[in-house]
């Protein structure tokens, strides 16, 4: 048991996705599936980002982060959920709980800040052109993202510290398949308000507020687009953005489902299907969306497949 902490509960079992037997094999497989591409893709992206100079841009510094953070979250969840079809009981100690917890929070609540920022980097790109090299310097960038893990550290770090004073002492089963704070607290035995306050305080810090920036961002872009007269400028500005457009769309639409609802049991099973999509799905879709969108990133990798084949051809 936890050091400040008075819960008689030392583990939890996490309840799943499902309790059909029939479909228990199918998701495995299916997940197994998504978290191997998650995988691939972000590494593929990373390593693609590194080795092509011509991407060694603010832009791709940014993808290369939000890559690293999708492949951390997704392992903080899938491989344990994993277990959930394969074994009659998935269960989890407490200690391993807040510890999930701790890692998820401070990864998701960097993706969200994250996202802000290269919505940020694509208002400079576009509608202030001229200063772009001077604002998005390399050091405003590695401020960025110090700024960007901070908030995750600071969000993770003051969820958690408000989830270890907070009492189990009734059921353990956990309606989710990984350790989150509305499922938790859905099983306190101990008043949850402080909780719920700081939880509703910092998803307005790191849910609202960078919503609120990413769509100031792309009211000025969209204004700035507008003002192009030539249709193929107005093309090539809209396809830099709509990638990140749509990766926003995804993530945060589920993630506000998710944190921004009643905690009633309809609404937990609702939230369940919600948070599949920005804990499994936007990690496997985000290689995807910027790669198969974008035509630098598809430039560099033939480049670099076309060099392999060149090395081992001459080789043979």
């Amino acid at each position: 048991m936890a050091a400040g902490n008075h819960s008689t509960v030392t583990e939890f079992i996490f309840a799943g996705l499902t309790d059909k037997p029939e479909l228990q094999l199918p998701l495995f497989l299916c997940f197994l599936g998504t978290y191997m591409f998650t995988v691939v893709g972000n590494m593929v992206m990373i390593t693609l980002i590194a080795l092509s100079s011509h991407l060694h841009t603010p832009m791709y510094y940014f993808l290369s982060s939000l890559s690293f953070i999708d492949l951390c979250y997704s392992t903080v969840i899938i491989p344990k959920m994993l277990v959930s079809f394969v074994t009659e009981k998935n269960i989890i100690s407490y200690t391993e709980c807040m510890t999930q917890l701790y890692f998820f929070l401070f990864f998701i609540i960097s993706e969200c800040h994250m996202l802000a920022v290269m919505a940020y980097d694509r208002y400079v790109a576009i509608c202030k052109p001229l200063l772009y090299n001077i604002t998005m310097s390399y050091q405003v960038c590695s401020w960025l993202i110090v700024e960007v893990y901070m908030m995750g550290l600071i969000g993770a770090t003051v969820h958690t510290g408000c989830m270890l004073r907070v009492v189990f002492c009734k059921d353990k089963i956990i309606n989710h398949y990984f350790c989150d704070l509305l499922p938790l607290l859905e099983l306190s035995c101990s008043s949850t308000y402080i909780s719920e306050l700081v939880l509703l305080c910092l998803s307005a810090v790191n849910i609202v507020a960078p919503t609120l920036a990413i769509l100031g961002s792309y009211a000025s872009i969209i204004a700035s687009i507008l003002q192009i007269r030539s249709t193929e400028g107005r093309s090539k500005a809209f396809s830099t953005c709509s990638s990140h457009i749509l990766a926003v769309t995804i993530f945060y639409g589920s993630l506000t489902f998710m944190y921004l609802q009643s905690s009633n049991v309809s609404s937990m099973d609702q939230g369940n299907v919600s948070s599949v999509f920005y804990t499994i799905i936007v990690p496997m879709l985000n290689p995807l969306i910027y790669s198969l969108r974008n035509k630098d990133v598809k430039v560099a990798l033939n480049k670099i497949i076309e060099k392999r084949l060149f090395c081992i051809s001459k080789d043979l």
